[in-house]
């Protein structure tokens, strides 16, 4: 379906485009001045030729204040840059707005300069500058500004109090929120209910709700902001029984609950009760029968409420019951299609639908609702359709909002086109958290883990913050790197920045460690969690399948049951992996009827799969030819480029001594062009990966390796082992095979980590393929001989070599 464009019956001022910049859009086509502004009558006498003249400062502040409201910079901009050029002395008044204007627009650089610039600041410079960092994000700049204005003995006002105070809150600063308590107490302000307000909701935000509470019942002069703030942090808590308490304390006390008041409980609280619905029906009788329930605000909070709760018929009538339907109401339910875990193709084109009619009907779609239209492309892959709303923001001058951008760079990461993601990274001039999370998740998910890692880096380095968010990606993709020492240090910031205990980052440190091969340090990080949920025990089981703890992981899903949580489709997964890795068929067909029979659980490719793999391990479909050629053949016509089938196929051939047919597919992929995924293993020694492939001689150590090498493999051979020569990949058929057997690249990665690691440390070495029957011999010989642990991570699972055993119990 096309958007189509609508007329808008009030003049637009700012620059007119037709399609997105920096993605093969063009330029500026168009634009419309501002309302006339009169400008000063030239002087009667003959000037000089050239002589340039000045505005009054009226006509700069208008333009400034214009370019303020409309968000386009471009006019207060000419208005500056026409002052310096003619010299223009400005007054204190003229150059607050200039910086209010700035910090408004996103340009805090540009506003810090000017600031700096200033003769002289008084409070109001200094809130302006505060307030734009803050909004920013830059809140330790914010703090400066603030402490800067104590040094130089400005006298701050309820303002500034209350910009510092909302940092306090943003950071969870209780400490520097606590002394600036103390200061409006000082300076005679503490009275003020403006700032009563402000320290109910700083104290309220850094998890101090009782302290709140105190202030609260303290206070002589309290408004409907007091009640709303207290409130608010009691929803925050989830404290339902006290924030139920203090809304009939407010009805009591002869204030009445106004929309506003009603619809914040109504949004913020019903979903945090166990029958929020039941109770969400009632407060929309309490709205009906004071006649409340028309109101945008109400109506509003209504539907998201019933939305919320999985109750979208009731949502939907309450939309059709509202005769005079604004975009505010439209927001809320496009907003509620888009409600819960997984959206439907359904809902998402109802969103579709909603957008076109609000269109139809003349109606200008908000910065919400672009950012919610992007959101139900990006849940649904409606790509194309994402790029068309795309060209409508930039046509609105849309672009540069927080969550809009934030949006558009999911839109292209999540359709594979980084570079167009990095281009609206690097295009939105108000690079919040959001957007910051949005770039470093999509290089990860895009599998551009060391772009990911410089540019959490960058992020640091600015100054900001990073939420869990962030910090639960970049644990992703140390996990994908299997770089245990980077994740130790994010962890170690994780820990130092108050946020270590959130479960989002637990399990991704989880996952992390799990990865990197110390299941040891995963199940120390389980153990340590207070509240596991779901995905943490999941997370845990699936490692531990993956490890070669088939056992273990069962006990854990047996445990999980007992602690009451549900599991999910992917915790049967990792149930299933561990029977079949651990070879427990009569187990795993047993779980695999249990999640559909027990748990209603809908089963997918990846469970059959997992069940095949079970049995064909087990050899209850083992070696039949005619099945795996017929099934190899039909996986080179979907991937005909994929190297695995070709060499499955050569394999199955070859084994059964069919020679033509397998010399025929040597063939078929040099026609073709397929080439075979060199074997790569890698190692991490102090800040460094070293990485090695068969027979490869370009490390610095080569000589030292290959000695150490040769020495090892004649120590094993003195206790028995014997070469294993399988044809195990048809680069090899060319060469001598116990020759590039030997030189295998895990067997170097492993000697490096033995001369280079101190003998108590484990050496942990990952590869991208399978590992093959001879290097698994030598490595379980290799940690007898050298008495030290090897972990092994193949493109499948994990080997725990030790004392001459492996985890896997030779069955994998």
């Amino acid at each position: 379906m096309l958007l189509q464009e609508t007329k808008s019956t009030k003049p637009n001022f700012l620059p007119q485009t037709t399609e997105f910049p920096g993605l093969g859009q063009p330029r500026i086509t168009s634009t419309i001045l501002p309302p006339t502004i009169p400008l000063p009558n030239p002087p009667q006498h003959s000037q000089p030729c050239g002589q340039k003249f000045s505005l009054d400062s009226v006509t700069y502040t208008k333009l400034v204040q214009f370019s303020t409201k409309s968000g386009s910079l471009i006019y207060g901009k000419v208005a500056h840059a026409h002052m310096i050029k003619t010299a223009f002395k400005s007054c204190m008044f003229l150059l607050n707005n200039l910086l209010h204007m700035y910090c408004k627009c996103g340009e805090i650089d540009t506003a810090r300069l000017l600031f700096d610039k200033m003769p002289k600041h008084n409070v109001i410079s200094c809130n302006s500058l505060l307030s734009g960092y803050t909004k920013m994000g830059f809140f330790s700049k914010a703090m400066e500004v603030f402490n800067e204005a104590r040094v130089v003995g400005l006298k701050l006002d309820k303002f500034t109090y209350a910009g510092a105070l909302n940092v306090c809150g943003q950071t969870g600063d209780l400490l520097f929120g606590k002394l600036i308590h103390g200061l409006v107490i000082v300076s005679g302000l503490g009275a003020k209910v403006f700032l009563t307000n402000s320290l109910i909701d700083m104290y309220s935000k850094c998890g101090q709700v009782n302290k709140a509470a105190l202030l609260f019942e303290c206070s002589d002069d309290l408004d409907e902001v007091s009640w709303n703030s207290l409130i608010a942090g009691y929803v925050r808590i989830g404290a339902n029984e006290e924030m139920t308490k203090l809304v009939g304390k407010m009805h009591r006390s002869g204030l009445k609950l106004n929309t506003y008041t009603l619809g914040s409980i109504l949004k913020a609280c019903c979903t945090n009760f166990k029958d929020s619905n039941r109770r969400g029906k009632a407060l929309h009788a309490f709205s009906i029968k004071h006649g409340l329930d028309l109101d945008d605000v109400i109506a509003t909070a209504l539907l998201d409420m019933y939305a919320k709760t999985g109750d979208l018929v009731d949502a939907i009538q309450i939309f059709k019951l509202m005769s005079d339907q604004s975009i505010v109401i439209y927001n809320a339910m496009i907003s509620g299609f888009l409600q819960g875990e997984t959206i439907s193709d359904e809902y998402a084109n109802e969103t579709f639908e909603l957008f076109s009619k609000m269109q139809r009907k003349g109606m200008k779609p908000s910065k919400f609702t672009f950012s919610s239209m992007l959101k139900a492309c990006n849940v649904v892959e409606a790509f194309e359709y994402g790029k068309q709303i795309h060209a409508q923001i930039c046509k609105r001058n849309l672009q540069s909002d927080e969550f809009i951008g934030s949006a558009l760079i999911d839109l292209y990461f999540l359709s594979g086109l980084v570079e167009d993601g990095v281009k609206c990274f690097a295009l939105n001039p108000k690079l919040d958290i959001v957007s910051w999370t949005s770039i470093i998740s999509g290089y990860v998910q895009n599998g551009h883990f060391g772009s990911a890692l410089a540019l959490f880096y960058e992020l640091l380095s600015s100054g900001r913050k990073p939420d869990e968010f962030i910090l639960s990606s970049m644990l992703g993709a140390c996990s994908n790197l299997a770089s245990p020492r980077s994740g130790q240090q994010i962890q170690g910031y994780a820990i130092k920045t108050g946020i270590g205990q959130f479960t989002i980052i637990q399990n991704s440190q989880i996952c992390m460690y799990a990865k990197s091969g110390d299941i040891d340090s995963a199940h120390l990080t389980f153990e340590k969690m207070e509240n596991p949920d779901v995905v943490s025990w999941s997370v845990m089981i699936s490692s531990n399948a993956q490890h070669g703890c088939a056992r273990k992981a069962l006990r854990l899903f047996e445990l999980m049951k007992g602690y009451g949580i549900a599991p999910n489709h992917i915790t049967f997964l990792g149930v299933l992996t561990a029977c079949s890795h651990g070879g427990l068929v009569k187990e795993g067909l047993r779980y695999f009827e249990s999640m559909k029979k027990d748990y209603c659980i809908t089963v997918n490719v990846r469970h059959c799969a997992c069940v095949v793999d079970l049995l064909g391990r087990a050899g209850k479909v083992y070696k039949d030819s005619v099945t795996g050629k017929r099934a190899a053949e039909r996986v080179i016509e979907l991937e005909p480029q994929g190297s695995a089938s070709y060499v499955l196929l050569y394999n199955i051939y070859n084994d059964v001594g069919i020679k033509l047919p397998a010399t025929k597919i040597r063939e078929l992929m040099k026609d073709r062009g397929v080439k075979k995924e060199p074997g790569l293993s890698w190692i991490e020694v102090g800040n460094k990966v070293h990485s090695f492939s068969v027979g490869d001689r370009s490390h610095p150590m080569s000589k030292v390796i290959y000695a150490r090498l040769e020495e090892i493999l004649e120590r094993i051979v003195k206790i028995g082992y014997i070469e294993e020569r399988p044809i195990s990949s048809i680069s090899e058929i060319k060469l001598k095979v116990s020759t590039v057997m030997n030189y295998h690249s895990e067997k170097l990665a492993v000697t490096f980590g033995i001369l280079s690691l101190p003998a108590s440390a484990p050496v942990r070495v990952m590869k991208n393929l399978r590992v093959c029957q001879d290097c698994h011999t030598v490595m379980k010989l290799f940690s007898k001989v050298e008495k030290r642990e090897i972990i092994l991570r193949d493109s499948i699972r994990f080997h725990h070599f030790r004392e001459g055993s492996c985890s896997c119990g030779d069955y994998w």
